[in-house]
């Protein structure tokens, strides 16, 4: 299992400079109050990860990796949470970031709307990871963009849809009553959406034939 979390982080550290010069470039739009990284930075290390799948086509790897034992189960278990892994370190370094930037430019932090704003990002970057690894292991990269524009899309449309018909009055009465307990929320929510999304992710590559 670690050999295979290596192998994801070793095919995605060329990449490593990319973020850092990211890193230093949003992190001089922050200070120029042109840019809130904490939107940003954790959706780019997913971004990141997606490439490792190009890798493992190019390379043959998932025809490999099956020769090992356990070698589906853990070759699908290595890319969560190397993705995941990635996610935290990004975020821990985003978080660090916005603190600095919220200092210089109003000599105060401001952490509840920094950590709020950060968990809101996370969240939606779970909530791509969770959509987008099912179908790349399903139809492989490049036919899985075409479904990941549909559903993005169909998203776009649907939340359309609800933000014209749906009672907000109701919708605002209803955060305020969980408000207090948002955050436990969010990540229960969160770490649900990620096991649903390995356990079909596992299931799909289980039964894939190379």
């Amino acid at each position: 299992m670690l050999g295979f979390i290596k192998k994801d982080l070793a095919m995605i550290k060329s990449n490593f400079k990319l973020l850092g010069i990211l890193f230093i470039i949003y992190t001089l739009m922050g200070l120029y109050n042109k840019m809130d990284i904490s939107f940003i930075l954790p959706f780019i290390s997913v971004m990141i990860m997606i490439s490792s799948f190009s890798y493992d086509n190019y390379n043959k790897w998932d025809a490999y990796s099956i020769t090992f034992p356990n070698g589906r189960v853990n070759s699908v278990k290595a890319k969560y949470i190397a993705t995941i892994f990635l996610i935290i370190i990004v975020s821990l370094i985003t978080l660090i970031l916005s603190f600095i930037i919220s200092y210089v430019n109003m000599k105060t932090i401001d952490y509840a709307q920094i950590l709020i704003s950060l968990l809101g990002t996370i969240f939606g970057t779970l909530l791509v990871l969770t959509f987008m690894y099912p179908i790349i292991y399903k139809f492989g990269v490049e036919k899985a963009r075409i479904w990941i524009f549909l559903i993005i899309f169909g998203l776009v449309i649907v939340g359309g849809f609800l933000v014209q018909y749906l009672n907000l009055d109701f919708l605002a009465h209803f955060i305020s009553l969980i408000e207090n307990y948002l955050i436990i929320i969010l990540i229960i929510v969160m770490v649900l959406m990620v096991y649903i999304s390995y356990k079909i992710s596992a299931k799909i590559f289980s039964k894939k034939e190379f």
